[in-house]
Parts: C-alpha cells; sequence; structure tokens
C-alpha cells in the first residue's frame, strides 16, 4: 500500500494563503495611507485658502480704515450739530413765545372784547376780560381753540357787570400755552379784528 504524505502540501498551502492575506493586507494599508495623504492634502489646500481670504478681508478693512473713521467723525459731528440745532430751535421758542401769545390775543379777540388782566405759569394761562355779551366771549374761545398756540381753552367764571352805565358781561378763560412744531392749525383771522391792548 502506497502512502503520500499531504502535510508539505498543506504547509505550502498555508503559506501562500498567508502571503496572499499578506499581499491583501499591504495593499488596503497603502490604499488607506494614499486616502488619508490626499485627504490631508485638500485639508492643508483649504486651509490656505482660507487663510488668504482672511488676508485679503484683512487688507480690504485696513484699505477702508480711514473712511470709516471719517464717516464715524462726520456721525458725531452731526450728531451735535443736530443737539446745537435743537437747542437753538428751544431757544428761539421760547424767546418769540410771549410776543406770539399777545399777538394771538389781539389776532382773535373780536371787536367790543376787552381783556383786562393775563396770567401765565406753568404752561397755563389766564385771561381775564370784559365783553358787551356772551356771544363774543363763546367767539373768542373758538378762535383761541383753532389757534396753534391754546389748547384746552375754558370758560371758569363769567359774571354780569354794571360799569359807566354799560352792562358788560366779565369773563375768565384759562388755556394751555402750546409751542406749535409744525404749521398744521392755521390761525383764523377772519372774523377776528385787533381788539383793545390789555390792562
Amino acid at each position: 500500500m502506497i502512502r503520500i504524505n499531504l502535510l508539505p502540501v498543506r504547509e505550502e498551502r498555508r503559506k501562500a494563503d498567508l502571503r496572499q492575506f499578506g499581499v491583501v493586507l499591504g495593499a488596503v494599508f497603502v490604499g488607506s495611507l494614499l486616502i488619508v495623504g490626499l485627504y490631508h492634502i485638500k485639508l492643508l489646500s483649504d486651509v490656505r485658502e482660507a487663510r488668504a481670504s482672511v488676508a485679503a478681508t484683512q487688507q480690504e478693512i485696513d484699505r477702508f480704515k480711514p473712511q470709516l473713521a471719517q464717516l464715524e467723525e462726520y456721525r458725531t459731528t452731526k450728531a451735535e450739530i443736530e443737539k446745537k440745532l435743537e437747542v437753538i430751535e428751544r431757544l428761539d421758542a421760547s424767546r418769540s413765545g410771549p410776543v406770539r401769545v399777545f399777538d394771538e390775543l389781539a389776532i382773535h379777540a373780536p371787536a367790543r372784547l376787552w381783556l383786562t388782566k393775563l396770567e401765565a405759569r406753568e404752561g397755563k394761562i389766564r385771561i381775564d376780560g370784559m365783553s358787551l355779551d356772551n356771544e363774543l366771549v363763546a367767539l373768542f374761545m373758538t378762535a383761541l381753540n383753532e389757534s396753534p398756540y391754546f389748547d384746552n381753552v375754558e370758560l371758569r367764571e363769567t359774571a354780569a357787570k354794571e360799569l359807566s352805565g354799560y352792562k358788560l358781561n366779565e369773563f375768565t378763560l384759562t388755556a394751555t400755552l402750546v409751542t406749535p412744531t409744525d404749521a398744521k392749525k392755521t390761525t383764523a383771522g377772519g372774523a377776528a379784528a385787533p381788539a383793545g391792548a390789555a390792562g
């Protein structure tokens, strides 16, 4: 009987399998290294591009810095000028306010109505006067309400009074003084005529 020893063949096959596995493993390892290397190269390229973009942006910022500083200076100057103009406008309004109030009273007081006393305090004004009848007082109140310098005109008191043989109507009005900010309300001067000066 012939006996064949198969151990050397199996050993050779096992070695061949190991060599093939080693080759595959080496190829996978080399391939992985190539992929990692390529990805690393791409990352380096992206970083270089990002740095170049940042540098270009910084150059643009540096280039426009003088203009930005100048613009900020203009804004500050403009704000200061606007504040000064506002103060001037307030001073002008407070300076010309009393003159305009007297002018409005003279314009809107109808004939046969006389003002005897004026008191102004804390944005309020009290007007004392006399007229021939109540209708003239009502006309005067309506005219003042239409004026941009008066608001909330109210009749506080009225009483009949005889003076030098004439029956007169004594009255007291109150109103809020207003500094007009626009020209929406116009003074009505149709039926009004300058009255006698306040006493």
